[in-house]
């Protein structure tokens, strides 16, 4: 069990209001790249299944819950495609192939708390890439007025009740569930996203502002990175 598998139920109504622009961008990525693609947090392979259907790749997804990766599985069975899953935290990620292509879509490793712990996973991805290969992952940027607008209050996202508290000393949001699990999550501001690339090893290819791969600049909300493995 895990304190995720009360989300998978709720999982695709939850990621509804960023749509389909995620989906489409992995999916690009995915065509541009050789060999397995790696999806850390897989969850519902909301973003694995379009993956392997619209690019033939195929795709190791990576998960903590048991209920997130039988719903991927259903979903990839629903779509005729495989996909091949694996229960496992990305903080231990130690694949024995490479593969030019990791991705971590919806502000996944913002569930990775801190530094230290974030950098591990950097690191594994490093580890798993192929020289060239590319990490791509979006986190939201931090906003104090938003934050002001959400802190302690109940609200619906995608038909969904919950609430978030915000504990801006420990950069710290609690997400809890109308009668579920409450889900923690660390932010992170670009300037220790680009710390994490260059600790690791790798180089920054891009940061965008949206999926449309518009500029990111000081009104972006969203942080969409693509990080790449020296040649």
């Amino acid at each position: 069990m895990s304190e995720y598998d009360a989300f998978a139920a709720v999982y695709d109504e939850w990621t509804g209001p960023i749509g389909e622009d995620d989906v489409d961008f992995y999916v690009s990525l995915a065509a541009e790249a050789e060999g397995p693609v790696v999806e850390l947090a897989v969850g519902n392979g909301r973003v694995a299944v379009p993956i392997a259907v619209r690019t033939g790749r195929r795709v190791i997804g990576i998960d903590v819950s048991p209920a997130m990766l039988a719903g991927a599985s259903e979903r990839a069975r629903a779509a005729g495609v495989e996909l091949d899953l694996r229960l496992g935290d990305m903080r231990e990620l130690a694949l024995e192939e490479r593969t030019d292509l990791v991705i971590c879509p919806f502000r996944s490793l913002l569930h990775v708390h801190g530094h230290d712990e974030r950098l591990r996973v950097f690191r594994g991805v490093f580890d798993t890439l192929s020289p060239g290969g590319r990490f791509a992952w979006n986190a939201f940027v931090f906003d104090p007025e938003i934050a002001a607008e959400l802190d302690g209050q109940w609200r619906e996202q995608g038909g969904v009740r919950h609430r978030v508290d915000y504990d801006h000393d420990e950069r710290r949001i609690d997400l809890s569930l109308e009668g579920g699990p409450t889900i923690p999550l660390w932010w992170a501001d670009p300037a220790e996203w680009d710390r994490l690339v260059e600790e690791s090893g790798l180089e920054v290819e891009a940061r965008y502002g949206w999926f449309d791969r518009s500029p990111f600049d000081e009104s972006s909300r969203e942080a969409v990175y693509m990080a790449r493995k020296p040649a």
